[in-house]
């Protein structure tokens, strides 16, 4: 269907593979490029570090917010439901009011998928798809993460499936400052 007409898209970057934010922090870049705003939550990984995508960004004028705890496996299941419970509101009110022509939910889709604790009372699947249905019509919005659920790809006007073929952690190589942080 063709159409002139201009709606902001829901963007899902998904899959096992390497390059999910990668491919978000690069469309952020571009939008910055001409002169939209930009606004990015973090929904697992910790304001405790700080990444190589925030300092950058924040010199040009991005804020990237952590709201998460960290991997699952280093805080307890409270911690993670907590964060999850303060941080979904905040998300969700910078993507209703409008005030960004782009949202980044970094990692959204792989808290979505917590099943180690209870999620939908703090994470409401059917409260981000009601959001990506009815954002502000120039909102474009992007939910990055492995494991992303079938009503989201549904609602997404683009679903990019990323998938390691070979993987230099095989190898035995560890996360390399610069390139996963």
């Amino acid at each position: 269907m063709k159409t002139n007409e201009q709606r902001g898209l829901t963007f899902v970057y998904t899959g096992d593979g390497k390059g999910k934010t990668t491919s978000a922090i690069g469309l952020a870049v571009r939008a910055v490029g001409h002169n939209k705003s930009v606004k990015i939550f973090q929904f697992i990984k910790s304001p405790e570090r700080t990444y190589g995508e925030q300092k950058v960004l924040e010199k040009i004028g991005v804020d990237m917010v952590q709201l998460g705890r960290g991997f699952t496996w280093t805080k307890t299941p409270e911690e993670h439901r907590e964060a999850l419970k303060t941080g979904w509101p905040i998300a969700k009110e910078a993507i209703m009011q409008g005030h960004y022509d782009l949202v980044i939910l970094d990692e959204i889709n792989n808290a979505l998928a917590i099943e180690t604790f209870p999620i939908d009372d703090v994470l409401p699947l059917q409260d981000v798809l009601h959001v990506i249905k009815t954002k502000p019509k120039h909102v474009h919005l992007v939910l990055t993460g492995r494991s992303a659920h079938p009503a989201i790809k549904e609602v997404a006007d683009l679903v990019s499936v990323i998938e390691p073929e070979k993987h230099y952690y095989d190898e035995g190589i560890q996360a390399i400052e610069g390139i996963e942080f």
